[in-house]
């Protein structure tokens, strides 16, 4: 998906919600437990009651995986199911060197057929650039996380006094552009994402963390807004897991609705 098809979703939808498919087989209403594949059916009935509001969906990739090659097949029918207008994330946060790379970016671009993937840059340019060989295709770069281990790596300052996560904003800048480079910005550290927006004023941002992890979706618009509107903010367990019983696919639609409605109103708000 280009850039443009991506902004003019935002426009049409009226929103900017990412659904996170975290598919959890402990977490699933039972009822779905009986059928031959449970993980695609519950996704399904989400993606279902969901694509209306949603601009994006981004199944993580772990969630799947650690089911063998079964879970692969779920995972790689979810993709297929999610309309071709709608933008899909693999969050897999791979980063490796070399040929390494190659074929993880042929898995999930060419295999899988997802429109991005999540990278952790830890390892440099040659863990990174391959990823962008595939044309109409994203990396999503880890930037700027919320979990509570940021704090070992991603705030250290070197001798001029610059974090370490202003330097992968910086140098990763060199790789790609705002048309296949997107960065992960979570929603707990709103004034973070602020000093984010400062050094990539044009790409747009990944924001996990509102709903159950407490992220403001006005904070995370007021400081990540961009011309491009440039904010995709994702909700899983918000979303997915509102209800655990017959009616779990409509509740998700609800839950959705809502954050598209509050999304709505900030797109007004800011003549978008």
């Amino acid at each position: 998906m280009t850039r443009a098809e991506l902004i003019e979703q935002i426009r049409i939808k009226r929103s900017f919600l990412c659904v996170g498919l975290d598919t959890d087989l402990e977490k699933i209403p039972p009822h779905l437990l009986k059928l031959e594949d449970p993980m695609f059916e519950f996704n399904k009935a989400i993606i279902d009651a969901t694509k209306d509001f949603a601009v994006a969906y981004k199944p993580n990739v772990a969630f799947y995986e650690c089911h063998g090659p079964k879970g692969w097949e779920s995972l790689k029918k979810t993709l297929d199911y999610i309309p071709k207008n709608i933008f899909t994330i693999a969050d897999a946060k791979r980063g490796d060197i070399g040929n390494t790379s190659r074929y993880y970016a042929n898995t999930f671009f060419d295999y899988l057929n997802a429109d991005s993937v999540t990278i952790a840059p830890y390892m440099g340019e040659d863990s990174v650039t391959p990823f962008f060989e595939h044309e109409n295709k994203w990396v999503i770069l880890l930037a700027l996380t919320s979990n509570k281990g940021a704090l070992d790596f991603q705030f250290m300052a070197d001798g001029n006094n610059e974090e370490l996560y202003k330097k992968v904003l910086r140098k990763s800048q060199e790789w790609g552009a705002d048309k296949n480079l997107m960065y992960v910005v979570g929603a707990t550290r709103a004034e973070g994402i602020g000093e984010v927006r400062k050094i990539v004023p044009n790409h747009f941002f990944l924001v996990p963390g509102v709903g159950a992890q407490g992220g403001s979706l006005e904070d995370v618009a007021n400081y990540g807004w961009n011309d491009d509107c440039g904010l995709l903010v994702n909700s899983s367990r918000g979303i997915i897991y509102a209800s655990n019983e017959l009616d779990f696919a409509e509740k998700a639609g609800e839950s959705a609705k809502g954050l598209r409605d509050q999304m709505a109103s900030i797109l007004d708000k800011k003549k978008f």
